[in-house]
């Protein structure tokens, strides 16, 4: 990387503004800012040398579709993984954004297609995953609370097991959570969830910023314009992240709730405490997971067995 003073290079100098508005405009996590901040000096120096001039405001602001791919590819040949290279993508989309309307220009940043992973079988979100997408869907909202509202509501979904349809019936009154809470599955079932401390702490800072009354009797989560949480637009919000990370399509707001089971059963819990966490009527609905976790150790033992291919 080249260390050229930051007042003589316009658009490095761009990069440390947007750095600037991530953390105190946006208040993206220190750790995010590193990295969004990291990729997009990448992108100049790459832009530099794939182009042979210096990168002006006007480059940035007439970005193509082959630059974005040049870029990829060379991120690619130096082995980042398809997830990453779609995160990086990703920011750089957000820099360049960042840059069009500080020029008060509309932003037309080509669109290129995020670098897919291979198609496999579905199988259990990792952790890793799980936190990638909420952290995606919390840091491309415009609102800073709604950031916060769809982060909170994917790690309720994976930590606690929830359905969509259960997290929007969710009361405001419902705040603070404790270890656990109460909700109110198919059949109009009660069942008591575990909460954990990161998704405790998620919600509480979601509700600390949401802008509309919390009151009892309304919905815990809210809409742009203060009316209850629709689904759809939880899917949209996942399904964007995903696309964004290159993530498979298997990766819904219904599979955090199936990875939760796969992963709890994986750590040794009893199919009968999984059938009352996860509120189905029939033992038979809670056995389908010890197919999947039956795959999980198959593909452990394939790679790590001396014999297992």
């Amino acid at each position: 990387m080249h260390e050229e003073p930051l007042d003589t290079h316009p658009a490095r100098a761009a990069v440390v503004r947007w750095a600037d508005h991530l953390a105190h405009d946006r208040r993206l996590s220190d750790h995010t800012v590193r990295a969004y901040r990291a990729t997009a000096f990448r992108f100049v120096d790459f832009l530099g040398q794939h182009r042979g001039e210096e990168i002006g405001k006007f480059a940035l602001l007439s970005i193509k579709a082959t630059d974005l791919r040049a870029f990829l590819a060379d991120r690619r040949a130096g082995g980042l993984g398809a997830a990453s290279a779609a995160r990086e993508l990703s920011a750089v989309r957000g820099f360049l954004t960042f840059v069009a309307k500080e020029a008060g220009e509309q932003p037309q940043v080509p669109h290129v297609r995020a670098p897919k992973r291979p198609k496999t079988l579905p199988r259990p979100s990792s952790p890793a995953d799980v936190r990638a997408l909420a952290d995606a869907a919390k840091h491309h909202k415009e609102e800073h609370w709604v950031g916060k509202r769809d982060f909170a509501i994917l790690l309720l979904l994976y930590g606690s097991g929830l359905r969509i349809a259960e997290a929007m019936q969710l009361d405001a009154r419902t705040h603070p959570f404790g270890d656990a809470i109460r909700v109110t599955g198919k059949g109009n079932k009660q069942r008591v969830v575990p909460i954990v401390p990161a998704v405790a702490q998620a919600v509480k800072e979601y509700v600390e910023a949401c802008p509309w009354p919390l009151d009892a009797g309304t919905p815990l989560f809210r809409g742009v314009r203060g009316g209850p949480l629709s689904s759809d637009l939880v899917r949209r919000s996942v399904r964007e992240a995903r696309r964004r990370l290159g993530l498979p399509d298997s990766v819904t707001p219904h599979a955090l709730r199936h990875s939760f089971a796969s992963h709890l059963l994986s750590a040794g819990t009893d199919l009968r405490s999984l059938q009352e966490l996860l509120g189905h009527a029939s033992l038979s609905s809670t056995q389908i997971y010890t197919k999947v976790d039956a795959a999980r150790l198959l593909d452990v033992y394939r790679n790590a067995h001396p014999r297992g291919s």
